[in-house]
């Protein structure tokens, strides 16, 4: 069975840049086996004509925003493009490029292209790269809401327009408060190469942990430490970046358990997590963990640590997140879990119980 089709997503708000990106990566001949699918808001989609690519590899859509209705119009696109690619009638494309329309909130893509078990083995979730308005990201972060969902859910930032605007010290700040574990990176006029954005060429493995790895570049006082108050010098009230840090290994039991209880009590408001997670039944191999507001990947077991760091470290961005009941969470359960497997050896060996 060949490799899942790797599907990147290009967000931002209303004018941040994506089409001037789009227009500029696909004129790279490194993206030269992408199918493109625009969602615009509105009746009349213009981007299609704006941006300099072949007809065929183009879908559009134009009933709404990537949510709701237009979430199941995506979905069922892409089934029939891979349908079509079988059956030569589309071609051999390799990645799926998605750009969203300015208002829309990329975690419903997100959580499409993992949920869906249609999708399940032919499609697998790539790069999320928003785009950021050097001259008006910082008003923009204060009027709408939804920009700063945009930012929160990006496994890379990319600042627009900074030949525009003398100093973006603010704004890059704000940016690492609302998203530490995100690569935030200048472009002009979308001037930036496919491979360097989405690692094409590259093993999709090593590109995919990349997104992860950053989380070593997370250091102090940027990490705040179990039961820390995650909202402290936050701008935008409501959403929260906070990083769990554990020096000791966790149960590889542990890990469900903990994924349903944040499920459960968090919910929506948990915009993502992703990590890197030391497990004791396998040491030196830690378990990569992602996921979009209830929906979670399956665990990716790696061969080696990227760096000497071996500590578990998971990054959460959400609104009003319960910081302290999140840390204490993990530590019950995975003590629940010591306590259960010690009782299950000691009767294995017939010894009775203390």
């Amino acid at each position: 069975m060949s490799a899942p089709t790797p599907v990147s997503v290009i967000t931002g708000f209303l004018g941040s840049g994506k089409t001037t990106l789009l227009r500029h990566l696909l004129r790279d001949p490194a993206m030269g086996r992408t199918a493109v699918i625009i969602n615009e808001f509105g009746e009349i989609g213009i981007d299609h004509d704006l941006v300099e690519s072949s007809d065929e590899n183009f879908i559009e859509l134009t009933t709404g925003c990537l949510c709701c209705k237009v979430r199941s119009d995506l979905v069922m696109t892409l089934r029939d493009m891979a349908r079509r690619r079988a059956d030569g009638l589309l071609p051999p494309f390799e990645r799926v490029l998605i750009e969203t329309s300015g208002l829309a909130d990329p975690a419903a893509i997100l959580q499409a292209l993992m949920i869906d078990r249609d999708l399940a083995g032919l499609y697998a979730l790539g790069e999320v790269v928003t785009t950021v308005d050097a001259l008006l990201g910082a008003a923009t972060l204060d009027r709408h809401r939804q920009s700063v969902r945009q930012v929160a859910v990006a496994d890379r930032l990319l600042l627009t327009k900074g030949d525009l605007v003398a100093g973006t010290d603010a704004l890059d700040a704000r940016l690492q408060r609302l998203n530490p574990g995100a690569t935030r990176q200048r472009v002009a006029h979308g001037a930036i190469g496919a491979a360097e954005l989405f690692g094409v060429g590259n093993d999709r493995r090593a590109a995919a942990a990349r997104g992860y790895f950053r989380l070593d570049e997370v250091r102090a006082p940027a990490i705040a430490g179990p039961g820390a108050d995650a909202h402290a010098g936050l701008h935008d009230p409501g959403i929260v970046s906070w990083c769990l840090v554990r020096d000791r290994p966790v149960h590889a039991l542990t890990l469900p358990l903990f994924l349903e209880g944040l499920m459960e009590h968090c919910g929506d408001r948990l915009l993502r997590v992703k990590g890197i997670v030391d497990v004791v039944e396998r040491p030196g191999r830690p378990a990569v963990l992602h996921g979009v507001q209830h929906v979670f990947h399956p665990p990716e077991w790696l061969d080696r640590w990227p760096s000497d760091d071996r500590r578990t470290r998971l990054v959460f961005i959400g609104e009003a997140l319960p910081s302290r009941w999140i840390s204490t969470l993990l530590d019950v359960l995975d003590d629940d879990v010591d306590r259960e497997q010690a009782r299950h050896a000691r009767a294995q060996a017939g010894q009775p119980a203390p």
